[in-house]
Order: structure tokens, then sequence, then C-alpha cells
């Protein structure tokens, strides 16, 4: 008796076909998901500790960027055919719709964090080399662990050429809105 092997496939997801599972609630409610590079990700729930740091950063953003830029705090963005993430936090440039009509795309992003505790080497690795190739100007990690921010610029292929670690006590200008500089202190 021959045994008959096949070779398993994997299907990857479009953002058309997300968008259609999505609006027919095949996901439970309140699921954490994200499509990358055509998978779809359950993303790990939420402590304290990063919601905290989020909130400390959208109320620092929010204050010092009201007229220049939209803040925007978990949602999606579009990034080509298969991947739409949802960073933790991003600004974006003015929008007089408020990105209603669509979500935003790379070249919408002036800044970009993702704040980490368990998802670290996955935000430094995937979400990086994600971000990067689609030309996000700045990330940022916010890396809990290693009490830290890692500032990634210079989008380049799938890397970045320039990363900067800054700790308590350090500074940083923004590189889309050099009149912006922020104290790491309040933030971390």
């Amino acid at each position: 008796m021959t045994i008959a092997t096949t070779n398993v496939r994997k299907h990857l997801t479009d953002i058309k076909e997300w968008q259609k599972l999505g609006e027919a609630n095949i996901f439970p409610p309140g699921s954490r998901l994200e499509l990358i590079d055509g998978e779809i990700l359950e993303m790990a729930p939420i402590g304290s500790n990063h919601s905290g740091h989020l909130n400390r950063i959208n109320k620092l953003f929010t204050i010092l960027t009201a007229n220049c830029a939209n803040t925007s705090v978990q949602n999606p963005l579009r990034l080509g055919d298969l991947s739409e993430p949802e960073p933790d936090f991003m600004l974006l440039k003015p929008n007089n719709d408020f990105y209603c009509s669509c979500h935003p795309n790379a070249d919408d992003v002036l800044l970009l964090i993702e704040v980490a505790d368990s998802s670290l080497s996955f935000d430094q690795n995937q979400k990086l080399r994600l971000y990067a190739s689609h030309s996000v100007p700045e990330y940022w990690l916010m890396n809990l662990n290693d009490s830290c921010v890692e500032v990634y610029r210079q989008p380049h292929g799938d890397c970045y050429g320039e990363k900067t670690t800054l700790r308590v006590g350090d500074t940083i200008t923004l590189s889309q809105l050099n009149q912006i500089t922020i104290n790491i202190t309040d933030i971390l």
C-alpha cells in the first residue's frame, strides 16, 4: 500500500479578502489580529504596563502636534496588498477627513511607534522589516524590557540605515517634524 503525499501550501490572504472576512464577522469580537505579509496573526493581549506607556505617548504627542499632525492609536495602516498592521501609535500627515475615507499608508506616516514587552522579538524583526520595506521614515520601538527606545531611521530595502538607542535623560528631535523635540523621560 502506498501512502499518497501532497505538498502543503500556505494560503496567503490579501487586503481585499482580509476586509471581506472582517465584514462577514468571521473573527470573534475583540480579536487582536493583524495581516502581515499575507498571514493573519493573533497578537498578544495588552497588559497594563503596555497600555499605560501608550496612554503617556498619546497624551504627549497629541499636545505637541495638535496643529501639524494627526495622532492614531492602534488603528490600521495599509502597507501594500498583503499587510495591514495596527501599530500602537502613529503620527500621520494632516488629512481633512481624518482618514475616514481610507486607511493611511506608509506615505502618510511621520512617526510610527510600537510598544513592546512580550512582542519585542517580533517588533525588532518582522515588524521592523515590514516598516522599512514600505519606507516608513521613522520607527520607534519602545522596549519596555530594557527600558529604552530604539529609534530606526533611513529605511533602505528591508532594514534601516540608522539605529539609535535612547534612555531616560536623552532627547530626540523628530526627523519629519524637526520643530518637535522629545525628552525620553516623558514617555519611558
